[in-house]
C-alpha cells in the first residue's frame, strides 16, 4: 500500500484519480477548498491562494497530484491583472507550495513520483487562452526543472489535457450543441473524460512508469499532433 495525496481531489479528475488509487488498496488524501468531507476519503482543506500549509499524517509520501486549475477565456485585452494573478496562483504557484512541503515526506519514500496538469494550449497555441497557457506554460517548465533537479529519486511529470468534460468545464460542454461541436474537434471526436486523465495519472504514479520523467504527455484526443481531413 502507497501514500498519496491528491489536490484538489473533491471533483473530476482528482476525484477520479483518488477512486483508481483507492480501488488498488492505497491510502489516499484529498484536498478540497471547501470545509466539508470528500466522502470515502480522508479530507484535509487547502486552498491554492491561501498561505495555509498542509498538514500530512504520513511518515512517507509516494506520490503528490495536483489538480487545481481554471479556465478564463477571453480575447487578451480584456484581461485583467487580476485574471492573470490568480490563475498564475492557482495553477503555478500552488503547485510549487504544495511540492514544497511535501518534499521532505518525498524523500522518506523508496519510489516517489508526482503528477501536474498543463493543458494542450500550450502547444497547440489557441486564441483566447493567454492566461492560462501563461500558467501552465510555468508547470510545463516547473516539471522539466524538478525532474533535473530530483533525478533519480523522485519522477515528475505532466499531463496536457484537452477539453475534458469536468464540473470545471461545464460551461464550455453545457448544451448537446457544444458538446457536439467539441467533440467535432478532436481526431478522436470526443472531449475527454475524467477517468481518461485518471488512468494515465496513476500510470505516471506506478511503478510501470519508473523510466518516464521530464515529460508533458499529451492526452487530448489527438488535439496537439495531428488534424483531421
Amino acid at each position: 500500500m502507497a501514500n498519496y495525496l491528491v489536490i484538489g481531489g473533491s471533483s473530476g479528475i482528482g476525484f477520479a484519480t483518488a477512486e483508481l488509487l483507492k480501488g488498488e488498496g492505497h491510502r489516499v488524501i484529498v484536498s478540497t477548498r471547501k470545509e466539508e468531507a470528500v466522502a470515502g476519503f480522508e479530507t484535509i482543506q487547502w486552498n491554492a491562494e491561501s498561505a495555509t500549509p498542509i498538514s500530512l499524517p504520513f511518515e512517507a509520501l509516494d506520490g503528490v497530484v495536483y489538480c487545481p486549475g481554471t479556465i478564463q477565456l477571453k480575447p487578451f485585452h480584456r484581461f485583467s491583472e487580476a485574471d492573470f494573478i490568480q490563475d498564475f496562483q492557482i495553477n503555478a504557484l500552488g503547485a510549487a507550495k504544495v511540492l514544497q512541503e511535501c518534499l521532505p515526506l518525498l524523500k522518506k519514500s523508496s519510489h516517489p513520483a508526482v503528477v501536474l496538469f498543463s493543458t494542450v494550449a500550450v502547444q497547440a497555441g489557441m486564441a483566447f487562452h493567454s492566461s492560462i497557457s501563461m500558467a501552465k506554460g510555468a508547470i510545463e517548465g516547473l516539471t522539466r526543472s524538478l525532474a533535473a533537479e530530483w533525478a533519480p529519486t523522485i519522477r515528475v511529470n505532466a499531463i496536457a489535457p484537452s477539453l475534458t468534460n469536468t464540473p470545471l468545464a461545464e460551461k464550455l460542454l453545457s448544451s448537446p450543441e457544444k458538446m457536439e461541436a467539441s467533440n467535432k474537434r478532436h481526431p478522436l471526436q470526443r472531449v475527454g473524460t475524467a477517468h481518461d486523465l485518471a488512468q494515465m495519472t496513476v500510470f505516471l504514479l506506478s511503478d510501470k512508469s519508473s523510466w518516464i520523467t521530464g515529460q508533458i504527455l499529451h492526452v487530448d484526443g489527438g488535439m496537439s499532433s495531428i488534424k483531421s481531413i
